[in-house]
């Protein structure tokens, strides 16, 4: 969920589906359908990297933000955005950060399917806890999270993450935005809201187990860069969270705090994304 609405960008310019992209649904490892948009680079073909979006709570891989997000990723790689379960034109359920890992993975490996070699992830507040969460569980090609070492598990490895707005650790209450995305979350009329309103489906059960924390996952990356970014002015999460994300990824971390910034892609200015894009090509 963001500060800033979504109208801000409704008149972008940006084309909604580029020459040369293509749809397809992809299928998690626990068999949800997947919707998901191929983009290539402009003249970069399927040799050279490919960076994959992982949208916040409430948003698809069609709204407004993400797309910008997108364009402005071309730039430096071929991109990959898609909706979470439960999101979009996606099955299932949305689990709010636990199984959507499946996703993601099921993500990245259609972009190694399509011959890149690197593979980043981008992931926007709950879509930043799973991309830390997602590294860590496939870092090393084990594919520890889901049913040992397989070929499929290794594919879905990630070569660098950015995690932005992201929170280091669950059930998170101190802010009144958190407090309401609780209360969509727990309870029968909020999920109405949520399915009715945002055009979110949450599932009604809770964690069980409870996903490994964001925090623990990013202390668990190995040689996996990581870069945190945050806005001093994000009303859902403090800085608390971004400080100790990247203080657990040690000498593989990297912080920018950005003066001014709210929350997550709708919050991102082109001028931070042109950044991120260049950094996880560089990493």
């Amino acid at each position: 969920m963001s500060s800033v609405p979504e109208d801000r960008f409704r008149r972008s310019p940006v084309p909604l589906i580029t020459h040369g992209a293509r749809r397809t649904v992809l299928r998690a490892d626990d068999g949800v359908r997947v919707e998901a948009l191929y983009e290539p680079s402009p003249g970069g073909g399927t040799a050279g990297p490919a960076i994959v979006v992982a949208h916040g709570f409430t948003g698809s891989l069609d709204r407004p933000a993400v797309r910008r997000a997108a364009q402005v990723f071309r730039q430096y790689a071929a991109v990959i955005t898609f909706s979470f379960r439960g999101h979009g034109g996606s099955g299932g359920r949305s689990t709010v950060g636990d199984r959507e890992v499946l996703d993601l993975a099921a993500a990245v490996r259609w972009a190694r399917s399509l011959g890149h070699g690197k593979v980043a992830t981008v992931g926007f507040s709950m879509g930043g806890s799973v991309a830390v969460r997602h590294a860590a569980l496939y870092g090393d090609g084990s594919g520890s999270a889901h049913g040992g070492r397989t070929e499929a598990n290794t594919a879905a490895h990630a070569d660098a993450v950015a995690a932005v707005s992201a929170p280091a650790r669950w059930y998170y209450r101190g802010t009144a935005p958190m407090r309401r995305l609780h209360w969509v979350v727990t309870r029968p009329a909020g999920r109405l809201v949520g399915r009715v309103g945002l055009r979110t489906r949450i599932h009604p059960r809770d964690w069980d187990p409870v996903p490994l924390p964001p925090v623990e996952a990013a202390a668990r990356l190995g040689t996996t860069p990581l870069l945190v970014v945050h806005g001093d002015r994000d009303p859902y999460f403090p800085l608390d969270h971004p400080r100790m994300l990247a203080g657990a990824a040690g000498d593989r971390g990297e912080l920018w705090i950005e003066p001014g910034m709210g929350h997550a892609e709708n919050a991102a200015a082109e001028t931070l994304l042109t950044r991120i894009g260049a950094w996880l090509v560089a990493a």
